[in-house]
């Protein structure tokens, strides 16, 4: 074993000394003013700030350190299995892969392309947690570092180590070797080894600081005993020649390290010390030839987890260019766990970090590993077997690639950017805390070492792409801080104390947000916390402490900062953007005692600052979460709600105020001068225990007018409703307007208020004052409230003597007031009456009323002599008896009185009792207002089951005697309630019905689905001659309706339905029911009569108008016989629809030949444009020769007399004309169409294929390294390229008519619908075979895409697709083209698209 210093190689550690000595002269100034520890910069930075006191504080001596359980005493979620097996579990689809001209990053300018492909971004954390790093230069290190390369041409640094002491190599070979202080303790190494050996690559220190290993550009290693200076072994053999030194790392066993070249391999090194010899073995634990590894990192653990079980295997991870894998080095090699990283940038630098956690009630490491934008954690455990379990946390998705990851503590890492920004993030919540750029510090890369310059640069293009972000070497932390090597100085960061953060926003004015801070600390809630106590309420107090002294400084900047000059409302600004935070953290730091004492006198000198500090009080004081406030600020604050004239808010406050300590009668006069009753009762309430008082005051107000008989005003009636509350509180022991009355006054309450509503006179009576003043008043003002207030109340009382005697004494009362007296209404006197029915038919009832007063109600409600108010007298009657008041009347005297005096209600309450149904439709029919519910009634006594047989069918017999009154009532509501219950019985009905109009009304309702019967007519089974004796009616009394009618009704017969409507001579009718009947020449024949009827007259009349009826007639007429033709002509041969279209064409033309050419008819031009008409119809279904042969057999016109239908002929052959051209022009698009989507199918088929990258995109390897074996490069047209090896192997084929066809990998997987890719497409291999070339008729994948961009291409949509959907639309019409309604555009049309445009061209230019 290694642990004593050697004694050989003296003559290399008296060229070291030499250096040293050298280098220590000129370092004289330099180290004397950087005397200063690095770990104690804290104390340096604070040296303005006062120091804890620990007997202040109460904080105790700590003699050893807290262990990491006690700390980190937060558990992990999303504690899930690991399974290493599945490649795919960690699969990141990076947004787009990387070509392989990266530059190289350079420190001035390293920004990242993929950063602007990324649109995430985290919000501003500095206003919420402050800035939670602190970044220093270490000065004097630094000025060494610059100082060595000008003077004993150390050369530029390139790497950095650190421990309790700080190692940085140089490019020349040397170690320089700082202590604490920053002061240069030894230089290790000299210029001419460095010129053998190359640059430090790679540094290590161990656990105890007493050996240094140092890596070499060339591939060397050297170890050196730190305590002495000397060179103990020099290493060339360790790995293969020609390749640099990456990575060197001491395990926790310190003759155990391990190494990492650029080659890709991982070897152990052993030191031994035999007879005197030190020796070193090697060990290759993983060879780059089976993919090169980039990054090491051995678990270290604290000298407090040395007994850890996990310490003892050794563990190691390592990173290669496609997967992790950690291993255990002891007690034998093995490995523990890969895990791939599946698809990212190739650019990305892979990163591995330790740390133990706490997590499930113990400590484990946890790994954290990342390549890219996400960062994975997985815990590693050992088990009761010793076997070790790896589960997968929470990952951490982020915005921006990584090139470096270190742990600050358990929960707060930070990371670093390839465009140089330092991010701060709590581990659990993913909170980023803090951003902060560190370009300047111009950070050292090791991209020379990875591409191996030294040694001819013999490295794979993938290591040296990662190598151009690679910074491994050039951060290293230790204790919490982290140290940056640059150019040309050395950085450290560290986690700001609770207390420096807050310090940190005060300095920079943001007084806000450090109290926010201050609180989340105070709470528990902060993220990186330093320097605070773990017991709560140790670090409430110190935090306290230190937000009053915030606070403080808040006020007076407050007062400091408000504008002298300007606006009113700019001081008030000033002060509600300041005062509301002062009040919210003195209430949730419970220190009123500050907030009314010394904050408020200070604000007090500001006036402005005054009023806004009592408005903030509003809020807590009506939420009743502040109590206890001071009588002086309870005084200020009402003066100042009331010079405001804020007197709604004055009410508000008093009623959750304790107001004991204030002037009750300045408080009391206030509130009645201002109206505020609220609070007038309250004050009584509570300050003196007076409840008697403010009813006498308020009654006074009310009582007058009432008396009066006048009309109150709005505030009396306001006054009136709250008395009434105010009342109904007092009975039922609950405190107006909130809270309950004290247990111990709610009796004596009780008492006091029935004894002062009872009095029988009041105070300061005058003589001509009615008795018992009080409950008069309540009754004029509103009876049913104050007798619903004595309804609680007496619900409330307990069966007691006392109570009894109350109850019984205010019944008797309220009798003698409102039965003695006629100022009360028949609705008062009803209210009075149904709330003693409902007390007298309660079970426990006491009380005693006369039953004759009953009966005197009941005839003054009955009585008929007084008309006014029928309907509020018969209402509350029903109340009365509903309440239970039926058991005082005799119920036949109660009906002869409701019938007398037309209650029918009362009758039909009286009538359901006695289950006289049938007597209750009499109810209905006879009350105008509720005749309309009859129907309802019926039908739910006949449906809805309860009801015997023998009622059922006295209502069913009632309801046929006035069937007649029924129908005339709602003819529709009639109809279907004889279709639902009386259907056997409807030819009774009818026969009942002896009114034609009442039986026409009654028949329409019944057999029309139009008139909204919601009845099945299948099951109605209505005979054929009640529906012709319907039809015979409607021809009677709606002729204009029948075709209309005749078109929804069902179930008639057509020969005596036809006879009906010649006996009515209605001929369109007949017309109609022919065609129906497949008579279609019959029809037409009546209808052709009818037009010739009509032409007639319009021949033989005199001199009339242009506008002559008759003329509208005709071309109505003729309408509806071209229609009546054309409905027929589909199914007719030729000969039958000549003789169809032929006579109609004759009657037309027939007027026209009587009027000679000298003297035309009056309305020749109008009968010329109708034949037109009828020609322009006839062309769709007789040859145009046909109809031009007719024409010229006419004996008329084959006498000579063309001329007169000449304009005929001429526009039936402008019509042909019109039809030809348009033919012809849509064949030319749709030739020119099909000629331009051919020629551009053809280019983009024919087009050649442009990969984006010389790597494929599966295996991410250069096709070039591929070659050796016998597999073909196949390239897409999407740009991506694979070998097809790689693509058999993610199955991606597809079969296209018995061929194999390949697909894109990269496009296919993000289409998981299955629909065939866009970017699929036939491959152009270096070989085509034959069999490819056979011409299907079906579409390749590379033609359908071809397709979808010509589409695309094309804007807008085809010729060929507007040609279609007007061909189609115009199919639709040809079929019935007066068919009524015609269609419209589909419901995908393309011309109700939005973004359809109709390009217009001007017509062709023809020669004359």
């Amino acid at each position: 074993m290694e642990n004593e210093p050697d004694h050989e190689n003296v003559e290399q550690s008296l060229c070291a000394k030499t250096t040293e000595e050298e280098l220590n002269k000129s370092f004289n100034l330099e180290a004397s003013l950087s005397k200063f520890s690095y770990i104690d910069l804290d104390k340096e930075l604070e040296f303005k700030n006062d120091l804890i006191d620990d007997k202040e504080f109460d904080i105790p001596q700590v003699d050893t350190p807290p262990t990491l359980e006690s700390i980190l005493n937060e558990t992990d979620d999303e504690d899930e299995s690991f399974v290493l097996e599945d490649p795919t579990l960690l699969n990141i689809d990076t947004i787009d892969s990387h070509s392989y001209d990266t530059s190289s990053v350079a420190s001035s300018d390293s920004g990242d392309r993929t950063n602007l492909k990324r649109k995430k971004r985290l919000p501003d954390s500095f206003s919420l947690h402050g800035s939670v790093m602190r970044h220093s230069l270490l000065k004097g290190i630094s000025a060494q570092i610059v100082s060595a390369a000008d003077k004993v041409d150390a050369g530029l640094p390139t790497a950095i180590a650190v421990s309790s002491l700080i190692a940085v190599g140089t490019s020349h070979g040397l170690a320089l070797i700082f202590d604490q202080n920053q002061a240069l303790r030894l230089c290790l190494g000299s210029t001419s080894v460095g010129g053998q050996y190359g640059a430090i690559s790679a540094l290590s220190i161990n656990n105890d600081c007493s050996r240094l290993l140092c890596g070499f550009a060339k591939g060397q290693i050297t170890m050196w005993d730190l305590a002495s200076g000397k060179l103990l072994r020099s290493i060339t053999d360790a790995h293969p020649p020609g390749t640099a030194i990456l990575h060197i790392k001491f395990t926790d066993d310190p003759t155990l390290a391990i190494c990492n070249d650029s080659g890709g391999s991982v070897f152990e090194l052993t030191f031994k010390r035999v007879m005197g010899v030190r020796t070193c073995e090697s060990r290759c634990l993983f060879s780059g030839s089976k993919g090169e590894v980039c990054c090491i990192e051995p678990l270290h653990s604290k000298p407090d987890l040395k007994d850890h079980p996990i310490t003892q295997f050794s563990l190691l991870a390592m990173a290669s260019l496609t997967k992790i894998l950690v291993i255990g080095l002891k007690p034998s090699l093995k490995v523990w766990m890969t895990f791939p990283y599946g698809r990212m940038d190739p650019s990305s630098v892979p990163l591995l970090a330790w740390h133990f956690v706490a997590a499930h009630n113990s400590v484990n490491p946890m790994l954290a590993f990342c390549r890219g934008d996400v960062v994975h954690f997985l815990l590693v455990k050992r088990d009761e077997s010793g076997a070790i379990h790896v589960t997968k946390q929470k990952h951490l998705h982020l915005y921006y690639d990584l090139i470096n990851f270190t742990w600050m503590n358990s929960r707060t890492v930070v990371l670093l950017d390839s465009a140089e920004k330092l991010h701060v993030i709590d581990r659990q919540t993913q909170e980023e805390l803090e951003t902060v750029e560190i370009s300047e510090v111009q950070l050292v890369y090791n991209s020379s070492h990875f591409k191996s310059l030294a040694t001819g640069g013999n490295v794979s293009q993938a290591l040296a792409l990662v190598g151009e972000k690679a910074c491994y070497q050039s951060i290293s932390s230790y204790g919490g801080q982290i140290f940056y090597l640059g150019t040309k100085s050395v950085y450290v960061m560290m986690l700001r104390s609770w207390r420096e953060r807050v310090d940190h926003l005060l300095k920079q004015d943001c007084l806000t947000e450090a109290l926010a801070l201050a609180w989340s600390f105070h709470e528990g809630k902060a993220k990186a916390v330093v320097g605070l106590s773990g017991d709560a309420s140790k670090r409430k107090a110190v935090v306290a402490d230190r937000m009053v002294e915030i606070l403080f400084h808040y006020t007076d900047r407050a007062l400091k900062k408000c504008p002298d000059q300007g606006k009113i409302q700019v001081m008030e600004q000033h002060f509600q953007d300041m005062v509301p935070v002062i009040v919210d953290y003195c209430l949730l730091l419970q220190r009123k005692d500050l907030l009314f004492s010394q904050m408020y006198d200070k604000l007090s000198e500001n006036s402005v600052a005054k009023g806004v500090f009592l408005e903030c009080l509003e809020p807590y004081i009506l939420s009743d979460k502040l109590v206890g406030i001071t009588p002086q600020v309870m005084k200020d604050l009402l003066v100042h709600f009331q010079d405001k004239k804020l007197m709604e808010n004055v009410e508000a406050l008093i009623v959750h105020m304790d107001i004991t300590s204030l002037d009750i009668q300045q408080v009391v006069l206030m509130c009645w001068e201002n109206h505020l009753y609220d609070a007038m009762i309250y004050v009584y309430n509570r300050g003196m225990n007076e409840f008697i008082s403010p009813m006498e005051k308020l009654f006074k107000v009310i009582a007058p007018p009432l008396n009066a008989g006048k009309t109150l005003t709005d505030e009396q009636v306001v006054m009136g409703n709250k008395l009434l509350v105010y009342i109904s509180c007092c009975l039922a022991g609950r405190a107006y307007p909130l809270g309950d009355i004290p247990e111990d006054l709610v009796p004596l309450v009780k008492n006091q208020v029935f004894e002062f509503l009872i009095r029988l006179h009041s105070a300061e009576a005058s003589p001509e004052e009615e008795i018992y003043p009080y409950v008069r008043t309540l009754l004029h003002f509103d009876t049913r409230e104050f007798l619903n207030v004595l309804a609680l109340t007496f619900e409330d009382f307990k069966n007691d003597k006392q109570a009894v005697e109350y109850q019984q004494r205010i019944v008797d009362i309220l009798l003698k007031v409102m039965v003695e007296n006629s100022d009360f209404t028949p609705s008062q006197v009803g209210c009075l009456f149904t709330f003693l029915a409902r007390q007298l038919a309660k079970p426990d009832n006491t009380l005693f009323v006369n039953r004759t007063l009953f009966d005197q109600v009941l005839e003054f409600l009955c009585s008929p002599d007084d008309d006014s108010r029928h309907s509020e007298r018969q209402q509350v009657l029903l109340e009365l008896l509903q309440a239970g008041g039926i058991v005082q009347f005799e119920e036949s005297r109660l009906i002869r009185m409701a019938e007398k005096a037309e209650f029918y209600q009362i009758c039909e309450f009286m009538y359901e009792r006695e289950h006289q149904y049938d007597k209750i439709i009499d109810c209905y029919l006879r009350d105008p207002l509720r005749e309309e519910e009859v129907f309802n009634y019926i039908h739910n006594i006949l449906s809805i089951p309860g009801h015997s047989a023998e009622e059922k069918q006295s209502v069913w017999q009632k309801a046929m005697d006035h069937i007649e009154e029924l129908v005339s009532l709602k003819p529709c509501k009639a109809a279907e309630l004889v279709a639902t219950h009386f259907s056997e019985q409807i030819e009774t009905v009818i026969n009942k019905l002896e009114n034609q109009v009442l039986l026409f009304k009654f028949l329409r309702s019944l057999l029309d689905p139009r008139e909204g019967i919601h009845v099945n007519q299948e099951l109605l089974q209505i005979s054929p001659c009640i529906t012709e004796q319907f039809i015979e009616l409607l021809c009677q009394f709606s002729p204009t309706q029948v075709i209309e009618t005749l078109q929804v009704l069902e179930g008639y017969r057509l020969e005596e339905t036809i006879q009906i409507t010649q006996k009515y001579q209605l001929h369109e009718v007949t017309a109609y029911l022919l065609e129906k009947k497949g008579d279609v020449h019959g029809a037409f024949s009546i209808m052709l009569k009818r037009l010739q009827s009509k032409l007639q007259e319009i021949t033989h009349q005199g001199e009339t108008t242009r506008e002559d009826p008759s003329l509208k007639d005709v071309e109505e007429t003729m309408v509806e016989t071209i229609a009546l033709c054309q409905r027929n002509s589909h199914n007719l041969n030729q000969q039958q629809r000549e003789a169809l279209w032929f006579p109609l064409l004759e009657a037309m033309m027939a007027p026209q030949k009587l009027s000679s050419s000298a003297t035309p008819h009056l309305h020749s031009e109008a009968l010329k444009s109708l034949t037109m008409q009828v020609l322009n119809s006839m062309a769709a279904f007789i040859a145009l020769p046909s109809i031009l042969q007719r024409i010229l057999q006419d004996p008329v016109y084959g006498k000579g007399k063309l001329g007169e239908i000449q304009g005929l002929i001429l526009g039936m052959l402008d019509t042909f004309n019109y039809e030809q051209t348009l033919l012809e022009t849509t064949t030319s698009l749709l030739n020119q169409d099909l000629h331009w989507s051919l020629c551009n199918l053809r280019a983009s088929i024919t087009k050649g294929l442009n990969p984006k990258q010389d790597y494929c995109s599966i295996c991410l390897q250069q096709y070039k390294r591929r070659q050796e074996m016998a597999d073909e490069i196949i390239v897409f047209s999407c740009g991506h390229l694979y070998h097809s090896f790689c693509l058999q192997n993610k199955e991606c084929t597809i079969e296209i008519e018995g061929q194999t066809r390949w697909t894109c990998y990269k496009c296919s997987s993000s289409y998981k619908a299955g629909k065939l890719s866009e970017n699929s497409s036939e491959v152009k291999k270096g070989r085509i075979t034959p069999s490819q070339a056979t011409s299907e008729p079906v579409l390749d994948p590379q033609q359908i895409q071809a397709f979808d961009r010509l589409c695309r291409l094309y804007r807008g949509s085809s010729r060929l697709a507007l040609l279609t959907e007007l061909s189609q639309s115009r199919g639709s019409e040809s079929y019935r083209p007066f068919s009524g309604s015609q269609s419209g555009p589909a419901s995908h049309s393309i011309f109700q698209n939005e973004n359809f445009q109709l390009q217009l061209i001007p017509p062709p230019v023809t020669e004359d």
